[in-house]
């Protein structure tokens, strides 16, 4: 005798299902929030065109590397764009949290884990777009890339890495701190990362010895080096595995904080 249709117990979607609805939603919401797609495209784009002009005079230091200064800012605009993917992503978890639509998913049985990994499909979209565009048009611009057609892609794959990780901590802000005013309040700081950084001389030329320290000691120069080494060194394999390495310990950083605090967010009922 077989059960009813009613009497049949209906199995929870796989996590892959879990993940994909929620990756569709996000995507499809950053696809119709343009502003999150031109305005992080172009404010690091004017900074790097203003920059390349205005701190030419910089290669004539001595010890400065022998290309132009275009080609050595180049990686500055995949770091800052994904400064703003980070914000961008905790500002859109957010404001699920504020309108109650993190109470919903409560009641339903879609994993954190799943929840987590889809709300950054948007975020992996973002990625990818900026570091296509930057890279076009940093060759456009006459920048060369020293490590050829390969080591361009090996650089897509570390820019994107790069803006997954502080994609996964603008999660972990939402998540702790629940509003999109507290995500965006972060974000001068996480800017002031680049600044203290190697972004606008080579370590070695910082003459500052507390800048020099701070440069030394931020892993957002190894982040930027990493890049920058593919444009105008070639394949260096300490600058890639400094960069990929600390790319790698953001990610997994992030993403683990983020998950202790979506299952504390994700409260069952």
């Amino acid at each position: 005798m077989s059960a009813s249709p009613s009497a049949v117990a209906l199995a929870p979607p796989h996590l892959f299902e879990q993940v994909g609805a929620v990756a569709r939603r996000s995507v499809m919401r950053t696809v119709r929030q343009r502003g999150l797609l031109v305005f992080p495209l172009l404010f690091p784009l004017i900074l790097f065109a203003i920059n390349g002009s205005a701190l030419g005079a910089a290669t004539k230091i001595r010890g400065f590397p022998p290309v132009s200064y275009r080609d050595f800012a180049l990686a500055v605009p995949f770091i800052q764009g994904a400064l703003f993917v980070a914000v961008s992503t905790g500002t859109d978890l957010a404001r699920d949290i504020e309108s109650g639509f993190f109470d919903r998913l409560a009641l339903t049985p879609l994993r954190g884990s799943a929840l987590l990994a889809g709300q950054l499909g948007g975020s992996v979209v973002v990625a990818c777009v900026q570091s296509v565009v930057y890279l076009a048009v940093g060759v456009a611009s006459g920048v060369g890339i020293a490590s050829g057609f390969g080591g361009a892609l090996v650089l897509l794959v570390l820019s994107i890495l790069i803006a997954f990780g502080f994609a996964g901590l603008g999660a972990l802000l939402a998540l702790r701190f629940g509003t999109g005013e507290a995500v965006q309040g972060f974000f001068p700081l996480l800017f002031v990362t680049v600044f203290l950084s190697s972004s606008s001389l080579p370590r070695n030329l910082i003459q500052i010895s507390w800048f020099h320290e701070v440069a030394t000691y931020n892993p957002v120069s190894y982040l930027i080096e990493g890049i920058r080494s593919l444009i105008i060194t070639g394949w260096d394999a300490q600058a890639l595995a400094l960069g990929f390495g600390f790319a790698l310990l953001l990610c997994v950083l992030t993403l683990g904080f983020a998950g202790t605090a979506m299952k504390n967010r994700l409260v069952r009922t």
